[in-house]
């Protein structure tokens, strides 16, 4: 039994770091244009996401602005104390998990559909048109689609709102009605960025190899029966990526958006997190409770993430790694 032991340790590869980095490096110069290419996005990772970590340390103290990083006092899990204590926390935290939710369930199957109907035409001057028109408002500011939203909602002078006039009915104030203002912040952002979801799936179709819906076709297989055959199931990879990317970011649910976007007569339905925190970290001067807050954040997106991924590999197959 012993030697069956040593033999195996004999066998079990043994990592050099030496040997390990001339490999690197020969790799590096056999590759230098594709390291070269690599370069500027991994410097932007260090310098805007991993070094910024380094003032999450501030979460555990009383950060104080003279006093800096290292002279601030630490207080251990106070701050965290302060956040699940507060009134306010549990409403801004359900708000953020509906709209995220909403604008998951509503945006994703309305972008995959997008991109199969737009698959299926085959008048490329119209199809590239029809992408370019649905592709502009993602470069739009919030800002700019305020203002749109403005002039479409408004209850006075909104198209909208004159078209229910019209119809007989009264003026309603979508955006400071509770009851419509999720709605505003839904269909907006599904206006705003389907379009670059649509560009993602429809790379992913290109993809597809022509001969597989030639053989289909030939076994008598209708339109719709390769859509729901072949289509579907050669993007599922693209799906379940995109959507685990946004399981991730759940508490995330469009800061800019709803900033712009809210008022104080729907703060019990549109304040999240990131607003909440804005208000008290920012504007007053908590700045360790901001910190706090986002280490919160991160620490339930890694596990929504990899808990999302678990269940996509084992039900679906496929996952992020």
């Amino acid at each position: 039994m012993g030697t069956q032991v040593q033999t195996q340790r004999q066998i079990r590869p043994r990592l050099n770091i030496g040997s390990w980095f001339q490999r690197l490096a020969r790799d590096m110069r056999k590759h230098y244009i594709l390291y070269l290419m690599l370069l500027p996005g991994v410097v932007y990772f260090l310098l805007f996401r991993y070094f910024p970590m380094y003032g999450a340390i501030i979460a555990f103290k009383d950060y104080r602005v003279l006093e800096g990083f290292w002279g601030s006092p630490w207080v251990g899990l106070k701050h965290f104390n302060t956040i699940f204590s507060s009134p306010f926390f549990y409403n801004v935290l359900g708000n953020t998990l509906i709209i995220s939710i909403a604008k998951l369930l509503a945006g994703l199957p309305v972008a995959i559909c997008f991109a199969l109907l737009l698959n299926e035409v085959r008048l490329h001057w119209f199809k590239r048109s029809v992408q370019t028109i649905t592709y502009l408002p993602h470069f739009l500011s919030w800002v700019v689609v305020f203002g749109v939203l403005l002039t479409t909602l408004s209850p006075s002078s909104g198209l909208l709102n004159k078209t229910i006039v019209a119809a007989g009915g009264q003026p309603i104030n979508f955006l400071a009605d509770p009851a419509w203002f999720r709605v505003v912040l839904v269909i907006s952002d599904i206006w705003k960025d389907i379009g670059w979801g649509t560009i993602i799936y429809l790379a992913a179709l290109a993809g597809i190899s022509p001969s597989l819906y030639e053989a289909a076709a030939v076994d008598g297989a209708t339109r719709l029966q390769r859509i729901i055959y072949i289509t579907l199931p050669s993007i599922v990879p693209v799906i379940v990526l995109v959507t685990l990317l946004r399981i991730g970011n759940l508490l995330s649910a469009g800061f800019e958006q709803v900033f712009v976007l809210y008022n104080p007569s729907v703060y019990g339905v549109g304040d999240i997190i990131d607003t909440w925190v804005y208000r008290q970290g920012i504007q007053g001067f908590q700045f360790s409770v901001s910190a706090a807050v986002g280490l919160f954040k991160g620490a339930v997106g890694c596990i929504l993430l990899v808990t999302a991924n678990w269940l996509a590999k084992r039900f679906a197959g496929t996952g992020i790694w």
